[in-house]
């Protein structure tokens, strides 16, 4: 990325049946979700969204091999995403087993994200 022009921060909890992939997506809603960014199109080149550039860095707990990185990509309506994972959020009990919300045991999977747009 040429020039970072946003960083938006946030965190996403999958707190039954331990899917990355459901944290990872809150995660990086969270980060964008309550933003507005009506200047951007000026700041890209040929103010064009297709020249958006998106960096997402997400700090997993566990399971990055199992991070759909398709479904996160998906949030981004425009632009060139890329995403890249670290070790990093947390693993604590969700307090109960619920077989139902298809538990494999009583851990929440905490994300952290960074979203960065620029060009």
């Amino acid at each position: 990325m040429e020039k970072i022009l946003f960083i938006q921060t946030g965190f996403g909890v999958d707190v039954h049946g331990q899917n990355i992939t459901k944290a990872s997506e809150r995660a990086v809603r969270n980060a964008i979700f309550t933003n507005s960014m009506p200047g951007i199109r000026s700041q890209l080149p040929d103010n064009s969204l297709e020249n958006m550039v998106v960096n997402i860095k997400l700090a997993l707990p566990c399971d990055a091999d199992k991070l759909d990185e398709e479904v996160i990509r998906a949030i981004i309506p425009y632009g060139t995403v890329t995403i890249e994972t670290m070790p990093g959020g947390m693993l604590t009990t969700s307090g109960i087993f619920l077989e139902d919300k298809e538990d494999k045991n009583d851990l929440m999977y905490i994300v952290n994200a960074s979203v960065e747009t620029g060009y």
